[in-house]
């Protein structure tokens, strides 16, 4: 809608993460370098803990294109299955073809497993890490959790088959702090906390949304001014699904009134219409300000609706 107004080839601030955006703000930059280290050095099970919002499937994406000429990566990004079909999936992301079952009997585990098991030893042979990273791990059934647990058994005498990367909501650690899954929250070496940005980080993660979506480098990214950067900041509180959102839709308010400058009243406006923002002041008193200043009005002309209709 707005790509040829401020000269991008795509909308920057979409909120279906894509790696090719990953900003290594402090929080982030420190849970990836975690990571690596962590699975380079063989750990089997890695933890990652954040608040919803603040990226941790986008730093889900940039750890496995970062690891993937070094190592055979999985990724499941609905681990909500019981503990056949996680390992039917696994199966199927490792490209493991599944050993035939007779019409109206069970899968046979013992014959899924050692399936598992010949391909994991063949990487190892190779001098291949086989990584599987779980997005959402919250979403884990107790009885799959226990399932990850016994696969993480499989190993030689010198390193793990298996590493397992666990990303999820602070639910995750409720779950691993169950006693029936206490054995698993022991294997668990390392873990990280991926925290919303800091203020001061916001600004510069504007523009490099903007300059990644640029249609050249000779694109301005200095599209947001200092006080709707910082005023962004302070609605979101850093955290990076509401920034974009709040951007989205700043960027659309200025382009209705062909602005090519996103101003503090752009902010506004676009804060009053985003649930989960932090409260600034009272919506009436915003809301009317924006409707004098002609933001709302400008903005259903141009999309053909009329503030008369």
């Amino acid at each position: 809608m707005y790509s040829r107004h401020f000269y991008l080839r795509e909308a920057p601030f979409s909120i279906t993460p894509d790696s090719a955006y990953f900003f290594p703000h402090e929080s982030a930059q420190s849970a990836l370098n975690m990571l690596l280290v962590a699975l380079r050095s063989g750990e089997g099970f890695v933890k990652i803990v954040g608040e919803v919002g603040c990226g941790k499937t986008v730093l889900c994406r940039q750890l496995l294109n970062t690891l993937q000429d070094e190592c055979a990566t999985a990724y499941i990004p609905n681990p909500d299955m019981g503990p056949d079909d996680l390992l039917l999936a696994l199966m199927q992301e490792l490209s493991i073809a599944v050993p035939p079952t007779p019409s109206r009997q069970k899968l046979n585990r013992h014959k899924l497993i050692n399936a598992l098991c010949d391909c994991l030893l063949q990487h190892a042979k190779a001098g291949r890490r086989v990584v599987v990273c779980i997005d959402e791990a919250q979403a884990i059934p107790v009885a799959t959790v226990e399932s990850l647990r016994l696969l993480s058994n499989l190993e030689t005498e010198k390193r793990k088959l298996l590493q397992l990367v666990l990303l999820g909501q602070p639910e995750l650690d409720e779950k691993l702090a169950r006693p029936e899954i206490r054995q698993l929250l022991q294997r668990i070496t390392f873990s990280e906390y991926l925290g919303p940005m800091s203020a001061q980080t916001v600004p510069a993660y504007l523009e490099h949304r903007l300059a990644t979506a640029a249609l050249s480098d000779a694109t301005d990214t200095r599209v947001f001014t200092t006080e709707a950067a910082q005023a962004i900041a302070r609605f979101s509180g850093g955290v990076p699904r509401l920034v974009n959102i709040l951007a989205h839709k700043c960027l659309m308010l200025a382009y209705g009134e062909n602005e090519h400058r996103v101003q503090l009243q752009h902010v506004r406006l676009a804060a009053v219409d985003t649930p989960g923002v932090r409260a600034a002041g009272p919506w009436w008193l915003r809301l009317g300000s924006a409707w004098r200043k002609g933001s709302l009005r400008s903005w259903f002309g141009r999309q053909g609706f009329g503030a008369h209709r």
